[in-house]
């Protein structure tokens, strides 16, 4: 079984839209026993008195287009115990990665999602930008690279 955890700054929006769209893909290409997949953040900023807040409504929205549901998903923050549990840490940009790696380590874990889709850069946060199609497009293709390259 591969454990791949997304892991971005808040868990609200690219994580668990990375989450979601990769159970997606591993289902439908009859693989859901072959992989643990989940999401987690490098701050607490989306958690409170110790409760995750839910997927970000527009994101959730963006899911539901594509006929994916998030429902029950709440934000959690990543621990130095996922170094050990997941064999992929997968940040959505440079922040995430150098966050992951001080949390976490396990350095050869450690990979931007974007790097699947055969480009360098960062997966833009839609919480800043607004841009939730240009996000959704972006994880779809680093997921897709991510399950061809596994």
């Amino acid at each position: 079984m591969i454990k791949i955890l997304f892991i971005c700054h808040g868990n609200i929006c690219r994580s668990p839209m990375a989450e979601f769209i990769m159970k997606d893909l591993v289902r439908k290409a009859g693989m859901e026993e072959d992989f643990e997949i989940a999401s987690a953040a490098t701050s607490t900023e989306e958690i409170w008195n110790g409760v995750g807040n839910p997927v970000y409504p527009p994101a959730r929205k963006i899911l539901a287009e594509h006929g994916i549901s998030c429902e029950g998903k709440r934000a959690r923050q990543i621990t130095s115990e996922d170094g050990n549990k997941y064999d992929l840490l997968i940040g959505m940009d440079s922040a995430n990665i150098r966050n992951i790696k001080r949390i976490c380590g396990h350095e050869e874990k450690v990979h931007l999602l974007m790097e699947y889709a055969g480009r360098s850069k960062d997966v833009a946060d839609p919480w800043y930008t607004g841009d939730f199609k240009t996000t959704w497009e972006d994880v779809l293709k680093g997921c897709e690279g991510l399950l061809r390259s596994l």
